[in-house]
């Protein structure tokens, strides 16, 4: 009887309220896909297809994310209301993470790009040449509003633009129409290359073979390397990001 009791009791009681859903970690996420890992980034190339989601997957530490083609993405961060995004192709984002989210493509348009977590301390992100957070553009030596700087002087066909900072990183978008260029500025800091959707280029350091890059392909080159990077684009431009990694004294300069 008293057995009989307590079933009754259980089936009659008000429901228990529901758990909130437990987020797992970005590396447990099956659309998340680790290409690199070291001291300073971790490395994902992401891939929804159209009409599909992510797992609620946690985001600990500040990241970059580069739109690899369009986007066309609900966000829904967990504890928040839903908000739609939409990016053009090479978009760069940045984000402080700490939160948990769901990335969901209702539209028809699969969701890629490269998620750069950042490792090290980043301290407050400042815009440069283009508005990647909430803030003020810092336009000193920036391209005019036509067209991107020269930096190669022979051919005035690399172009180069300074995008975003943080204490940590400089962000660079370079879009490279000559056959050739060494890259010896920054060749002091560890960085790191990503290519654009539809680039295609080589990277050749002294005394290794050559590596081709494609869209949404990196490379990890360690301070005191100088790459020769060559468009393979016939006729086109193939555009990267590099991403320059601080050392104590820049962090200092204002």
């Amino acid at each position: 009887m008293k057995r009989l009791f307590l079933v009754l009791a259980l089936l009659f009681s008000p429901s228990l309220p529901a758990q909130a859903p437990v987020a797992v970690p970005i590396a447990k996420e099956p659309h998340h896909h680790l290409v690199l890992e070291n001291d300073y980034v971790r490395v994902f190339r992401v891939s929804v297809p159209a009409h599909d989601a992510t797992l609620l997957h946690q985001h600990d530490v500040p990241y970059l994310y580069i739109s690899l083609g369009p986007a066309d993405v609900i966000n829904a961060v967990q504890g928040r209301p839903e908000a739609r995004i939409v990016m053009a192709d090479g978009q760069l984002g940045y984000s402080p993470g700490h939160f948990a989210h769901i990335a969901r493509t209702d539209s028809d348009i699969p969701f890629n790009n490269v998620t750069i977590e950042l490792l090290r301390p980043q301290g407050e992100p400042r815009n440069i040449c283009e508005k990647i957070v909430d803030g003020p553009l810092n336009m000193n030596n920036c391209p005019a509003a036509d067209s991107s700087a020269a930096v190669t002087a022979p051919s005035k066909l690399n172009w180069l633009k300074r995008l975003f900072e943080t204490d940590d990183i400089v962000v660079v978008s370079w879009s490279l129409t000559v056959k050739r260029v060494d890259t010896e500025a920054g060749a002091r800091r560890a960085r790191l290359l990503i290519a654009c959707d539809k680039a295609e280029f080589r990277v050749d350091l002294p005394g290794e073979p050559s590596t081709s890059l494609h869209g949404g392909e990196i490379i990890w080159l360690n301070s005191g390397r100088t790459a020769a990077i060559s468009n393979l684009v016939e006729h086109g431009a193939s555009r990267y990001f590099v991403v320059w990694f601080k050392d104590k004294d820049d962090a200092k300069k204002p």
